[in-house]
Protein backbone atom coordinates (compact mmCIF):
# COMPACT_ATOMS: atom_id res chain seq x y z
CA UNK A 1 0.00 0.00 0.00
CA UNK A 2 1.36 3.42 -0.95
CA UNK A 3 2.35 5.71 1.91
CA UNK A 4 0.31 8.84 2.56
CA UNK A 5 1.70 12.09 1.15
CA UNK A 6 1.86 15.43 3.01
CA UNK A 7 3.01 18.96 2.34
CA UNK A 8 4.64 19.03 5.76
CA UNK A 9 5.49 16.52 8.48
CA UNK A 10 6.33 17.85 11.95
CA UNK A 11 8.26 15.58 14.33
CA UNK A 12 7.61 16.45 17.97
CA UNK A 13 4.70 17.42 20.21
CA UNK A 14 6.29 19.98 22.51
CA UNK A 15 6.01 23.79 22.34
CA UNK A 16 7.91 24.10 19.04
CA UNK A 17 6.10 21.24 17.29
CA UNK A 18 2.62 22.24 18.42
CA UNK A 19 3.15 25.88 17.47
CA UNK A 20 4.48 24.82 14.07
CA UNK A 21 1.38 22.68 13.63
CA UNK A 22 -0.97 25.57 14.42
CA UNK A 23 0.81 27.85 11.95
CA UNK A 24 0.95 25.18 9.24
CA UNK A 25 -2.77 24.47 9.59
CA UNK A 26 -3.54 28.17 9.27
CA UNK A 27 -1.51 28.18 6.04
CA UNK A 28 -3.79 25.36 4.79
CA UNK A 29 -0.87 22.99 4.40
CA UNK A 30 -1.66 19.30 4.45
CA UNK A 31 0.20 18.55 7.67
CA UNK A 32 1.01 15.53 9.82
CA UNK A 33 2.41 15.83 13.33
CA UNK A 34 4.18 12.75 14.69
CA UNK A 35 4.89 12.52 18.42
CA UNK A 36 5.22 9.87 21.12
CA UNK A 37 3.46 12.16 23.57
CA UNK A 38 2.34 15.72 23.77
CA UNK A 39 3.98 18.35 25.95
CA UNK A 40 7.66 17.41 25.94
CA UNK A 41 10.03 18.15 28.81
CA UNK A 42 8.08 21.16 30.00
CA UNK A 43 5.11 19.08 31.18
CA UNK A 44 7.34 16.59 32.97
CA UNK A 45 9.73 19.02 34.63
CA UNK A 46 8.32 22.55 34.78
CA UNK A 47 6.17 22.57 37.90
CA UNK A 48 5.67 26.34 37.87
CA UNK A 49 6.07 28.65 34.87
CA UNK A 50 6.05 32.35 35.64
CA UNK A 51 7.68 33.80 32.52
CA UNK A 52 5.27 32.88 29.72
CA UNK A 53 3.32 35.99 28.60
CA UNK A 54 -0.38 35.87 29.41
CA UNK A 55 0.07 33.43 32.29
CA UNK A 56 1.22 35.00 35.56
CA UNK A 57 1.80 31.51 36.93
CA UNK A 58 0.91 28.11 35.51
CA UNK A 59 2.25 24.56 35.55
CA UNK A 60 4.06 23.08 32.57
CA UNK A 61 1.39 20.42 32.25
CA UNK A 62 -1.50 22.90 32.26
CA UNK A 63 0.17 25.16 29.72
CA UNK A 64 0.91 22.30 27.34
CA UNK A 65 -2.63 20.95 27.65
CA UNK A 66 -3.82 24.34 26.41
CA UNK A 67 -1.34 24.11 23.53
CA UNK A 68 -2.65 20.66 22.61
CA UNK A 69 -6.31 21.71 22.81
CA UNK A 70 -5.69 24.63 20.48
CA UNK A 71 -3.77 22.45 18.02
CA UNK A 72 -6.60 19.92 17.78
CA UNK A 73 -9.08 22.63 16.82
CA UNK A 74 -7.27 22.89 13.50
CA UNK A 75 -7.28 20.55 10.52
CA UNK A 76 -4.11 18.56 11.10
CA UNK A 77 -3.38 14.82 11.17
CA UNK A 78 -1.74 13.41 14.29
CA UNK A 79 0.22 10.16 14.54
CA UNK A 80 1.06 9.00 18.08
CA UNK A 81 4.32 7.29 17.28
CA UNK A 82 8.08 7.77 17.22
CA UNK A 83 10.21 8.34 14.14
CA UNK A 84 12.95 5.82 13.44
CA UNK A 85 14.35 7.16 10.18
CA UNK A 86 14.04 10.03 7.75
CA UNK A 87 15.59 9.90 4.32
CA UNK A 88 15.31 11.96 1.17
CA UNK A 89 14.39 10.62 -2.26
CA UNK A 90 14.79 13.36 -4.83
CA UNK A 91 12.73 16.30 -3.59
CA UNK A 92 10.58 14.16 -1.31
CA UNK A 93 11.17 12.94 2.23
CA UNK A 94 10.31 9.45 3.45
CA UNK A 95 9.50 9.09 7.14
CA UNK A 96 9.55 5.67 8.83
CA UNK A 97 8.05 5.18 12.30
CA UNK A 98 8.81 2.70 15.06
CA UNK A 99 5.72 0.69 14.06
CA UNK A 100 6.88 0.54 10.42
CA UNK A 101 4.40 3.06 9.13
CA UNK A 102 5.67 5.11 6.21
CA UNK A 103 4.81 8.68 5.24
CA UNK A 104 6.01 10.98 2.49
CA UNK A 105 6.35 14.75 2.63
CA UNK A 106 7.60 17.70 0.65
CA UNK A 107 9.02 19.33 3.78
CA UNK A 108 9.81 18.46 7.39
CA UNK A 109 10.20 20.32 10.67
CA UNK A 110 12.26 18.52 13.31
CA UNK A 111 10.98 19.66 16.72
CA UNK A 112 11.74 16.50 18.68
CA UNK A 113 13.20 18.35 21.64
CA UNK A 114 15.75 16.83 23.97
CA UNK A 115 16.03 14.00 26.47
CA UNK A 116 17.49 14.34 29.99
CA UNK A 117 21.27 14.11 30.00
CA UNK A 118 22.46 11.21 32.21
CA UNK A 119 25.19 11.47 34.82
CA UNK A 120 27.11 8.44 33.52
CA UNK A 121 28.32 7.45 37.00
CA UNK A 122 28.29 4.05 38.74
CA UNK A 123 24.91 3.25 40.26
CA UNK A 124 22.88 5.60 38.11
CA UNK A 125 21.34 3.04 35.76
CA UNK A 126 20.91 0.45 38.49
CA UNK A 127 18.81 2.78 40.63
CA UNK A 128 16.58 4.37 37.99
CA UNK A 129 13.11 4.12 39.49
CA UNK A 130 14.67 3.12 42.80
CA UNK A 131 15.78 6.54 43.94
CA UNK A 132 17.22 8.03 40.73
CA UNK A 133 14.80 10.29 38.87
CA UNK A 134 14.84 12.77 36.00
CA UNK A 135 11.35 14.14 36.67
CA UNK A 136 10.48 16.10 39.81
CA UNK A 137 6.87 16.61 38.74
CA UNK A 138 6.48 12.85 38.32
CA UNK A 139 8.32 11.56 41.39
CA UNK A 140 8.56 14.38 43.92
CA UNK A 141 5.54 13.28 46.00
CA UNK A 142 7.22 9.90 46.58
CA UNK A 143 9.83 11.51 48.84
CA UNK A 144 7.70 12.97 51.61
CA UNK A 145 9.83 13.51 54.72
CA UNK A 146 13.01 12.23 53.06
CA UNK A 147 16.42 13.67 52.21
CA UNK A 148 17.30 14.09 48.54
CA UNK A 149 20.08 15.48 46.40
CA UNK A 150 19.72 17.42 43.16
CA UNK A 151 22.61 17.21 40.71
CA UNK A 152 22.92 20.53 38.91
CA UNK A 153 22.89 24.13 40.11
CA UNK A 154 21.22 25.79 37.14
CA UNK A 155 17.66 27.07 36.93
CA UNK A 156 16.29 23.56 36.45
CA UNK A 157 18.01 22.37 39.62
CA UNK A 158 16.76 25.24 41.77
CA UNK A 159 13.24 25.04 40.34
CA UNK A 160 13.29 21.34 41.21
CA UNK A 161 14.38 22.22 44.74
CA UNK A 162 11.56 24.73 45.15
CA UNK A 163 9.05 22.09 44.08
CA UNK A 164 10.56 19.34 46.24
CA UNK A 165 10.56 21.60 49.30
CA UNK A 166 6.81 20.96 49.61
CA UNK A 167 7.50 17.26 50.27
CA UNK A 168 10.99 16.51 51.51
CA UNK A 169 12.85 17.14 54.75
CA UNK A 170 16.21 18.22 53.27
CA UNK A 171 17.58 19.07 49.81
CA UNK A 172 21.22 19.16 48.79
CA UNK A 173 22.14 20.79 45.48
CA UNK A 174 25.46 19.64 44.04
CA UNK A 175 27.01 22.09 41.57
CA UNK A 176 30.20 21.21 39.68
CA UNK A 177 31.23 24.85 39.27
CA UNK A 178 32.45 27.27 41.89
CA UNK A 179 29.03 28.94 42.11
CA UNK A 180 25.43 28.16 41.24
CA UNK A 181 24.33 29.23 37.77
CA UNK A 182 20.63 29.70 38.49
CA UNK A 183 18.93 33.09 38.32
CA UNK A 184 19.16 35.05 41.58
CA UNK A 185 15.37 34.97 41.92
CA UNK A 186 15.33 31.16 41.87
CA UNK A 187 18.22 31.02 44.33
CA UNK A 188 16.38 33.35 46.70
CA UNK A 189 13.16 31.34 46.48
CA UNK A 190 15.01 28.13 47.21
CA UNK A 191 16.82 29.73 50.12
CA UNK A 192 13.56 30.90 51.68
CA UNK A 193 12.33 27.31 51.97
CA UNK A 194 14.89 26.70 54.73
CA UNK A 195 15.49 23.21 53.36
CA UNK A 196 18.13 23.75 50.67
CA UNK A 197 21.89 23.43 51.08
CA UNK A 198 24.03 24.25 48.04
CA UNK A 199 27.39 22.48 47.70
CA UNK A 200 29.62 23.93 44.99
CA UNK A 201 32.82 22.56 43.44
CA UNK A 202 31.32 19.09 43.78
CA UNK A 203 31.64 16.24 41.27
CA UNK A 204 29.40 13.24 41.83
CA UNK A 205 31.31 9.97 41.78
CA UNK A 206 28.90 7.18 42.66
CA UNK A 207 25.35 6.35 43.77
CA UNK A 208 25.05 3.58 46.34
CA UNK A 209 22.36 1.55 48.05
CA UNK A 210 20.88 -1.93 48.35
CA UNK A 211 17.35 -2.13 46.97
CA UNK A 212 17.02 1.66 46.91
CA UNK A 213 19.38 4.64 46.95
CA UNK A 214 20.89 5.35 50.36
CA UNK A 215 24.06 7.32 49.66
CA UNK A 216 25.77 9.58 47.13
CA UNK A 217 29.55 9.97 46.96
CA UNK A 218 31.05 13.14 45.52
CA UNK A 219 34.50 14.69 45.26
CA UNK A 220 35.18 18.09 46.74
CA UNK A 221 37.07 19.61 43.81
CA UNK A 222 38.94 22.03 46.07
CA UNK A 223 40.23 19.58 48.69
CA UNK A 224 40.09 16.51 46.36
CA UNK A 225 38.43 14.67 49.25
CA UNK A 226 35.62 12.19 48.64
CA UNK A 227 32.55 12.96 50.74
CA UNK A 228 29.22 11.23 51.28
CA UNK A 229 25.60 12.35 51.57
CA UNK A 230 23.03 10.03 53.11
CA UNK A 231 20.00 10.55 50.88
CA UNK A 232 17.10 8.49 49.58
CA UNK A 233 16.58 10.26 46.29
CA UNK A 234 18.73 11.63 43.46
CA UNK A 235 17.22 14.07 40.96
CA UNK A 236 19.32 14.66 37.86
CA UNK A 237 19.12 18.20 36.46
CA UNK A 238 22.25 18.64 34.34
CA UNK A 239 20.62 19.56 31.08
CA UNK A 240 19.48 17.59 28.09
CA UNK A 241 20.68 16.09 24.83
CA UNK A 242 18.86 16.57 21.51
CA UNK A 243 16.73 13.68 20.21
CA UNK A 244 18.15 13.46 16.71
CA UNK A 245 19.22 9.87 16.00
CA UNK A 246 16.70 9.48 13.15
CA UNK A 247 17.99 12.38 11.05
CA UNK A 248 21.78 12.22 11.31
CA UNK A 249 22.62 11.99 7.59
CA UNK A 250 20.58 15.05 6.59
CA UNK A 251 21.84 17.73 8.98
CA UNK A 252 25.00 19.11 10.52
CA UNK A 253 25.55 19.09 14.29
CA UNK A 254 27.47 21.33 16.67
CA UNK A 255 29.61 20.18 19.59
CA UNK A 256 26.46 19.70 21.73
CA UNK A 257 24.84 17.44 19.09
CA UNK A 258 22.31 20.17 18.35
CA UNK A 259 21.11 20.55 14.77
CA UNK A 260 22.78 23.49 13.06
CA UNK A 261 19.96 25.67 11.73
CA UNK A 262 19.67 29.12 10.22
CA UNK A 263 18.60 31.36 13.15
CA UNK A 264 16.33 33.38 10.85
CA UNK A 265 14.39 30.52 9.23
CA UNK A 266 15.25 27.22 10.91
CA UNK A 267 16.65 25.91 7.61
CA UNK A 268 19.17 23.07 7.77
CA UNK A 269 21.70 22.05 5.12
CA UNK A 270 19.04 19.90 3.41
CA UNK A 271 16.49 21.89 1.36
CA UNK A 272 13.00 21.44 2.78
CA UNK A 273 14.22 20.27 6.18
CA UNK A 274 13.85 22.68 9.11
CA UNK A 275 14.60 22.48 12.85
CA UNK A 276 12.93 24.24 15.78
CA UNK A 277 13.05 24.31 19.56
CA UNK A 278 15.45 22.57 21.93
CA UNK A 279 16.70 20.29 19.16
CA UNK A 280 18.52 23.08 17.31
CA UNK A 281 21.52 25.29 18.08
CA UNK A 282 19.59 28.47 18.90
CA UNK A 283 20.62 29.46 22.46
CA UNK A 284 18.41 29.93 25.52
CA UNK A 285 16.16 26.91 25.90
CA UNK A 286 12.87 28.42 27.05
CA UNK A 287 9.27 27.51 26.23
CA UNK A 288 8.51 30.95 24.82
CA UNK A 289 11.56 30.73 22.55
CA UNK A 290 10.66 27.19 21.43
CA UNK A 291 7.17 28.35 20.49
CA UNK A 292 8.62 31.22 18.48
CA UNK A 293 11.02 28.83 16.77
CA UNK A 294 8.10 26.60 15.76
CA UNK A 295 6.19 29.52 14.29
CA UNK A 296 9.25 30.72 12.37
CA UNK A 297 9.99 27.26 10.96
CA UNK A 298 6.38 26.76 9.83
CA UNK A 299 6.35 30.11 8.02
CA UNK A 300 9.70 29.30 6.39
CA UNK A 301 8.43 25.86 5.34
CA UNK A 302 5.34 27.43 3.80
CA UNK A 303 7.48 29.84 1.77
CA UNK A 304 9.74 26.96 0.70
CA UNK A 305 6.73 24.98 -0.52
CA UNK A 306 5.37 27.96 -2.45
CA UNK A 307 8.71 28.51 -4.17
CA UNK A 308 9.23 24.84 -5.00
CA UNK A 309 5.95 24.34 -6.88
Amino acid sequence: MASEFYDLVIVGGGPAGITAGIYAARQRLKTLLITKTFAGQIARKAVAIENYPGFESTSGLDLMQKFETQLKKHKIDIEMNSVKEIRKNGKEFIILTATRKEFQARSIIIASGADPRPLEVPGEKEFIGKGVSYCVACDGPLYVGKKVVIIGGGNAGFEAAISLSHYVEKIYILEHGSEAKADKENQEKAGKTGKVEVITSAAIEKIEGENFVSKVLYQDLKSKETKALNVEGVFVEIGSQPATSFVKDLVDFNEKDEIVADPYTGKTKTPGLFAAGDVDNVPYKQVVIAAGEGAKAAIAASIYLQNSN
